[in-house]
């Protein structure tokens, strides 16, 4: 109950009220300015795991990944450097074990592409990084058998660039990564329908199991058919471990746990899994097309 009761909401929004008054937090916006743009709002963070740390006695390993973006990649005009900043509470028994939470720091408007406009970006997602930082003030105080990872990542908006350098790093280095919590949009307790709850969350996740990768497109086809789309679903059942049941032709989200289901582009919870899957298997193939007729969008059954 200590634990649970320590972090504190007073520092959650005031972390939010700072990345907000960075203007924007655009990846190819601004990178020397003190105050303004993705520059000044990576050096805070940074800033903040090293006052974290001098309270723990130096118990964190504070990083800085960047890495170069050449102009003409996925949503990059210009050669713009793509900077993570991590902390590791290193584990007492267990130190390449790694537990990872993450948060993204950029921000964008409508227009991708634009840089200079004001993004406040306090949803999405300030909110999600103000999370890490507290988790790791709060979790800082203690010490645990594995390695605790919290990493504010960059580049997400453009093409999920900071989790892809970081998973490879954790490739290189042999990390053996044991579950990766990537706060996103954090705290909303009123939905788009007017409902209020703020006693229950929601955790969109996806297990990782032998053949996975085999099963995704027809898992997906079969959701996309049951939606009243125009794909059929794949022959023979779908009963991966952990996976709702999608093989019976009834009701609409019959079998499915309760929830949203909506198609989005390759974004959040990719991120997520992009870290865990990659560490583990090294797969560099770009992502398939998870339906017919959607060649830039992932399914994600529970979403």
């Amino acid at each position: 109950m200590q634990l649970a009761a320590a972090p504190q909401a007073g520092r959650i929004e005031q972390d939010i009220r700072t990345l907000v008054g960075f203007g924007t937090r655009h990846t190819m916006s601004d990178t020397a300015s003190e105050t303004q743009g993705i520059g000044a709002a990576t050096r805070w963070m940074k800033g903040e795991f090293e006052k974290i740390s001098q309270q723990c006695g130096g118990c964190l390993e504070i990083y800085e990944q960047r890495t170069l973006v050449p102009a003409g990649s996925e949503r990059i005009d210009r050669d713009t450097y793509v900077t993570n900043v991590y902390a590791v509470l290193r584990g007492t028994d267990r130190p390449n074990d790694y537990v990872i939470m993450s948060g993204d720091i950029d921000s964008r408007v409508s227009d991708v592409m634009n840089s200079t406009l004001v993004s406040p970006g306090a949803n999405d997602n300030a909110s999600g990084l103000s999370g890490t930082i507290e988790a790791a003030r709060v979790l800082s105080q203690y010490r645990f058998a594995n390695s605790i990872l919290f990493a504010g990542l960059s580049g997400e908006e453009q093409n999920l660039y900071g989790g892809t350098f970081l998973a490879k790093k954790a490739k290189e280095e042999g990390w053996n990564i044991i579950g990766v919590l990537n706060n996103d949009m954090i705290g909303n307790i009123e939905g788009v329908n007017g409902v209020i709850d703020n006693q229950s969350f929601r955790i969109f996740s996806e297990p990782y199991f032998q053949g996975a990768d085999e099963q995704t497109d027809a898992t997906a086809a079969a959701l996309l058919w049951r939606r009243g789309g125009r794909s059929q679903p794949a022959a023979g059942p779908l009963h991966p471990p952990h996976r709702p049941d999608l093989s019976a032709a009834a009701e609409p989200h019959a079998g499915l746990p309760p929830g949203p289901f909506r198609t989005r582009r390759a974004s959040h919870s990719f991120q997520r899994r992009w870290l865990s899957r990659r560490a583990r298997d090294g797969n560099q193939r770009e992502l398939q097309p998870s339906a017919p007729g959607h060649p830039h969008r992932e399914w994600d059954p529970v979403r």
